[in-house]
């Protein structure tokens, strides 16, 4: 948990079109403002972005700023030592906001991912200030990891914990033919780990934090697949008081963007969950929120997806080709449930992200064996456990006061009038009745420990 009172708004970017490449690369820049102080406050008029001579002078005022920052501060020549002087074998990917690299700091041993930052690219000298002022002041298993910053001169450069399986999009978006798919249950290990990324940022950060940029080249992930919010420099100060809302410029990429905040540029932590929603659609299709390569009618995935959705015959055609049809039709259904609920057009439909973390706890967590539950086999196999899970998921239901509770069947819903509250209800409940077992368990363990 953080508390600071002097960080702002970013430098905008302008929505651009997710069309089917590098989406970092499409990020089109926007006048951006010179970085006087860090401030809480109302945006203001920017001036053009104009060469900035005071820049080192202004990345100085980090450490005068009366905060706690625990990012280190290397000079330009140790980050170079670390990359081998930026060697084109060294360099992980590229984008508007310069050059990542991997890295090996001489002085800890330690592998890391150094951004280097275009002098002339998107991110400017603010985004940078903030990121490192973010990612300094904030602490999550789900988000990157910032070791430290270079302001040299007017060099920029951002030093992660590097993390070696690269990001969301190069398992799932853009996954080379030698790479195995990733299976159903790591992309729900996946959202799960996303979604406590944002509930942190959400409700437990104070003041709160918007995030703004969710989308699947942000996300990161490490050896064990877990994932990790990445990319901080365009965070926004959630409203405080009596706010519904906070009033910004629109920025952000072509098709993750909340339709309220594009049209109105008033942002609230539901446009967060919109962006999530979208991010949670490409888990299960295989898919790019925007591909102007598709047919006309599935270009945008979220209006393809609604459309398919209706119709509870076209469902299974949602599903990413890749897993081969091995996916639980129950666990489908609720991830698909929870998608339309997070993409509502209105933001007042949409479910609070600690909601969202409950279902999703769940279904990272049914025992689900890919070789033996598929879709594609006539008869299931279901280990004792998911059997056990599928009848305490009932019985809860029943303990709830539910009628007419979906009855789970070899690991497949077998419900023909699917309702998309009641599933995310359901997941929830069951969610929560997991956690108060586990407590309890844990409770008597320990008071068990203590007698003895």
């Amino acid at each position: 948990m953080f508390c600071c009172s002097c960080f702002d708004s970013v430098v905008e970017k302008r929505i651009v079109d997710g069309n089917g490449g590098d989406d970092k690369q499409e990020e089109l820049p926007m006048a951006a403002p010179q970085v006087e102080r860090l401030s809480l406050g109302a945006e203001r008029p920017e001036p053009e972005r104009k060469m900035d001579t005071n820049k080192e002078e202004k990345v100085q005022q980090l450490d005068g700023s009366g905060l706690n920052i625990s990012a280190r501060t290397f000079t330009f020549r140790e980050l170079a030592a670390a990359t081998r002087n930026f060697r084109q074998e060294c360099l992980l990917g590229e984008g508007g906001f310069g050059w990542v690299y991997r890295g090996h700091l001489e002085s800890t041993g330690q592998e890391v991912a150094v951004k280097k930052l275009n002098h002339n690219g998107f991110q400017g000298n603010q985004e940078f200030l903030v990121e490192v002022l973010v990612l300094s002041l904030l602490q999550h298993p789900n988000l990157v990891n910032l070791i430290g910053y270079c302001g040299d001169g007017d060099q920029r450069l951002l030093v992660y914990e590097y993390m070696p399986l690269g990001s969301l999009d190069d398992h799932l978006l853009e996954l080379p033919p030698d790479r195995e798919p990733l299976d159903w249950i790591t992309r729900m290990k996946i959202a799960a780990g996303t979604a406590k990324g944002l509930e942190y940022l959400h409700n437990k950060a104070v003041p709160r934090v918007i995030y703004r940029d969710l989308k699947s080249s942000n996300i990161l992930l490490d050896r064990e697949f877990n994932p990790k919010l990445s990319d901080f420099g365009l965070a926004k100060l959630g409203p405080v008081g009596d706010k519904s809302h906070v009033s910004t410029r629109v920025m952000g990429t072509y098709g993750y963007c909340a339709p309220e905040y594009a049209l109105t540029g008033q942002l609230t932590v539901k446009s967060d969950v919109y962006s999530f929603g979208v991010v949670l659609l490409e888990l299960i299709t295989g898919l790019r929120a925007v591909d102007q390569n598709r047919p006309h009618a599935e270009r945008n995935l979220v209006s393809w997806a609604r459309t398919m959705m209706s119709d509870r015959r076209q469902i299974p055609k949602l599903v990413d080709p890749k897993l081969n049809d091995r996916y639980p039709m129950r666990g489908l259904y609720q991830a698909l449930s929870v998608a339309s609920m997070c993409t509502q057009e209105e933001a007042a439909g949409r479910p609070p992200i600690a909601d969202v973390v409950t279902a999703f706890s769940f279904l990272a967590n049914q025992s689900y064996d890919p070789k033996h539950n598929s879709r594609s086999q006539g008869t299931s196999h279901v280990s004792k456990n998911e059997t056990e899970g599928a009848s305490e998921y009932r019985r809860n239901l029943k303990e709830s006061g539910k009628e007419d509770a979906p009855r789970a069947n070899n690991g497949i819903l077998k419900n023909k009038d699917f309702d998309r509250e009641r599933a995310i209800a359901e997941a929830k409940k069951w969610g929560e009745n997991l956690r108060e077992k586990r407590r309890a368990d844990e409770e008597a363990s320990s008071a068990g420990s203590n007698q003895m």
